[in-house]
């Protein structure tokens, strides 16, 4: 474990709410998915809104991570309401510099309601030319258009400055060394952020303080042990993006290399949810002390009845409407989820972790 997160402060969130004794604090757990991110937006568009709701923690990873910053800073600087424009911000500037690039649907995927880029010419030329030549000879100035989007909707020195109302902790994967990072406190920059979001395929390596990395979703999609070692609660709300199950043998090239990512990226979350599955049930046998160790409750919200419908090159359309559908699937969502677990936090995990991820 980093030893910045053993160092990070306490830090409090500031509340003005009626009756205290309603509100529930939990954590968060975002991963990451391209595009698809505006689905996690919607999510915390929703629990946002809900006073009965504290967030105390999040850990989250490439989009993930980006949604995770953006609401923290928004909420540092104007609480609940603040946090929810700064995520809106953000996402329509992410829309805006989608539309002025070359990667566009075409008008036939349009009319269809095909949401990928699989028919894009400037896409498959791209698609192409990575399989001949690295980033570095593609994109040797290292120019990636969400870092425009993500310093318009954060000012990381204030950031940085003053101390934050919900703790950050930022997965990254170090290239050398194959392990995960942790980017927490004050090492969250903006470089942290691209680091989290680093495609190896698209973008160069982002160098922190002499050390490489790439997106963090290869060893921690999201990591869950910050959150168990450094939050009070033992709520934790997992954000997912990737489908965990799918009911069709991928069968085209495409569809093949779409379920090994997803399965790539789910790996390092289902490997921590053995390990809780394995200590809570050692504690509800009573082969462990409860006060030696700590026992999570789990949550889950998903769409994958949604997401598995969406191909992988999905997640590089950035259309606003596009993302607004996604955001609004993720508010519904959301909006479900509260309504049959609101009153389970705090007292049992409202997912089987068995069950859904062993």
């Amino acid at each position: 474990m980093d030893s910045a997160l053993l160092a990070e402060p306490a830090q409090r969130p500031r509340t003005s709410r009626r009756n205290e004794s309603e509100v529930k604090k939990i954590n968060l757990a975002l991963q990451g998915g391209g595009a698809h991110g505006a689905f996690a937006w919607g999510v915390l568009d929703r629990l946002l809104e809900d006073e009965r709701i504290e967030i105390e923690g999040i850990s989250a990873t490439s989009a993930g991570a980006m949604n995770a910053t953006v609401l923290t800073y928004g909420y540092a600087a104007g609480g609940r309401a603040g946090a929810r424009k700064a995520l809106e911000g953000f996402w329509r500037r992410v829309a805006h510099i989608a539309a002025m690039s070359p990667f566009q649907a075409t008008w036939l995927d349009r009319l269809m309601g095909n949401k990928s880029l699989e028919n894009s010419p400037a896409f498959l030329w791209l698609e192409m030319m990575t399989r001949m030549a690295s980033p570095y000879q593609l994109n040797p100035i290292n120019y990636n258009p969400l870092r425009e989007a993500l310093e318009q909707s954060v000012d990381f020195d204030t950031m940085r400055r003053e101390p934050l109302p919900i703790r950050l902790y930022l997965s990254a994967t170090n290239v050398r060394s194959g392990k995960v990072k942790i980017f927490c406190g004050n090492d969250v920059t903006a470089d942290a952020v691209m680091a989290s979001g680093c495609l190896p395929f698209l973008f160069q390596a982002v160098e922190i303080d002499g050390e490489h990395y790439w997106d963090g979703g290869y060893m921690g999609n999201p990591a869950i042990y910050p959150l168990i070692y450094n939050c009070g609660s033992r709520d934790v709300l997992v954000v997912h993006i990737n489908p965990l199950h799918r009911d069709q043998v991928p069968m085209t090239a495409g569809e093949i290399m779409n379920r090994i990512n997803e399965i790539s990226f789910n790996s390092s979350l289902m490997r921590e949810m053995r390990a809780i599955s394995f200590v809570t049930r050692l504690i509800d046998e009573g082969k462990v002390q409860a006060n030696g160790m700590k026992r999570m409750l789990i949550h889950s919200i998903s769409a994958e009845e949604v997401m598995s419908r969406l191909g992988v090159l999905s997640k590089l359309n950035a259309d606003w409407a596009f993302l607004a559908e996604l955001k609004d699937f993720g508010r519904a969502h959301a909006d479900a989820w509260l309504k049959r677990n609101y009153e389970s936090l705090g007292r049992e995990s409202t997912i089987d972790i068995a069950k859904a991820y062993l």
